[in-house]
């Protein structure tokens, strides 16, 4: 007797989820769903390793709407926590989609706007909340959210959570919901920190790995420039992005909002119209974001310059290119930036700009990727700008930094200077005459 494989009727979901995932066009599960799904159906605790871009929100999400079927009572019965605000209205646009022909109720809550709105969703009747860990946190002290029907706790992105420090949040969320619940974590690597946290937060999981620890995208190529320094960054920049018909819709990354902002004003009306460039960072309104990566989404907008706290946010099958104009300092975040292109079966391309203090956070992210991101000349025609004096100092004392990391009795560059100037005649005084009055310098006579 044949069986269906590889198609979503063979998890048994009702009709109106299998109608809303053929709407979404949605053919066959991914590998993560297709482990994930019947696991978390059967109410298991589970444990999934998976990049970005492998489909795990919906292997939560749709064993999460097939147990509460329908709405019910006025308190949630489900807790998805997101690290950020655009990945957690995302996981709620995501389930809106899957639930459509479904009666229950999904409420997003973050921080950046003001609470009333949120509020009126929630006294509304919810079944699903969708939340950044500090805002539900300020809801639920504000005797806004009841807890105590809670039987399912999702968290997702969980590295990110610990990177942004939100394991305070995270514990004292465990102490407050129901005891007896099905847990789900999800992470695209598994450091200690989020090791530790599965040990608190899961019992007895199945573990779920579809792919290697902090691999990258195999759908995406890699490519490294090194470069001298910031201006020659954005002359690289500028040369890559006057190829419009390959760079048609690309995401910048850099490490800070001033770097983003001098990348985008660099970049305005030089190879880049007004309409066709934004740039979204912590500092920006929660509604310029949106519609900064809306119009991204849509494609009216080529360029869109973001720092980190927007890399898990952004899900957009088009993205022809990620550049990181700097590397990144949390080293897992590379995997982050780069998978946001060659999505959905999509080949993308992923450039990285190098600097000397650059080179050793490479080396770190070549071992947690475990393999060599390969080296491109920069091209003849482009124009090398001198490095000014302050940006060199500040390069050379980032990587006495780093190598007093590695190697605590380091003493520096400079000492290292001082030590060969003491050593030398002039400063120990052989062979330099010495009179009277003069300062130190010998006079000519």
């Amino acid at each position: 007797m044949q069986t269906t494989q590889n198609t979503f009727e063979q998890f048994k979901l009702n009709r109106q989820l299998l109608n809303a995932i053929e709407e979404a066009g949605y053919t066959e599960p991914t590998p993560i769903q297709e482990q994930a799904i019947p696991l978390a159906l059967a109410g298991q605790d589970i444990l999934g390793i998976a990049q970005t871009g492998t489909g795990k929100t919906a292997a939560y999400s749709l064993p999460l709407l097939m147990r509460i079927k329908y709405a019910q009572g006025e308190h949630p019965r489900a807790l998805i926590m997101a690290p950020t605000r655009e990945l957690a209205m995302q996981i709620s646009e995501a389930i809106t989609q899957l639930a459509k022909y479904t009666d229950i109720r999904t409420v997003v809550l973050y921080g950046g706007v003001g609470p009333k709105t949120q509020i009126e969703n929630l006294r509304k009747g919810v079944d699903i909340i969708v939340a950044t860990p500090g805002r539900f946190m300020d809801l639920y002290f504000q005797e806004e959210i009841v807890v105590k029907h809670l039987n399912v706790m999702v968290l997702d992105e969980a590295d990110k959570m610990m990177d942004m420090g939100f394991m305070p949040q995270i514990r004292k969320l465990l102490e407050i919901i129901p005891t007896k619940r099905q847990n789900m974590l999800f992470s695209a690597t598994f450091s200690e920190k989020v090791e530790r946290l599965s040990h608190e937060f899961l019992e007895f999981p199945t573990r779920i790995e579809v792919t290697p620890q902090a691999t990258t995208a195999e759908m995406v190529s890699q490519t490294l420039y090194e470069v001298p320094n910031f201006r020659t960054k954005i002359n690289l920049l500028t040369y890559f992005l006057q190829t419009r018909e390959d760079f048609n819709r690309v995401l910048i990354f850099t490490r800070s909002r001033e770097v983003a902002g001098l990348v985008h004003d660099n970049l305005l009306n030089r190879v880049v119209r007004e309409s066709e460039l934004k740039v979204i960072h912590a500092n920006k309104g929660q509604n310029t974001r949106i519609n900064a990566m809306e119009a991204f989404r849509a494609g009216s907008v080529r360029v869109l310059v973001a720092t980190d706290v927007v890399a898990r946010g952004i899900d957009i099958t088009e993205v022809s290119h990620v550049i990181n104009f700097d590397v990144p300092l949390i080293y897992e975040d590379y995997v982050h930036r780069i998978g946001r292109t060659g999505r959905a079966n999509k080949i993308g391309e992923a450039i990285t700009f190098m600097t000397m203090a650059d080179e050793y956070h490479i080396r770190k992210i070549e071992k947690i990727i475990r393999m060599e991101i390969p080296r491109e000349e920069l091209p003849e025609e482009l124009e090398i700008a001198s490095t000014p004096a302050p940006e060199r100092q500040d390069m050379l004392r980032e990587i006495d930094n780093q190598k007093r990391k590695e190697d605590p009795t380091f003493l520096g560059a400079f000492h290292e200077k001082k030590k060969t100037f003491h050593n030398s005649p002039k400063a120990t005084g052989r062979g330099v005459s010495k009179r009277k009055g003069s300062g130190g310098r010998s006079k000519r006579k």
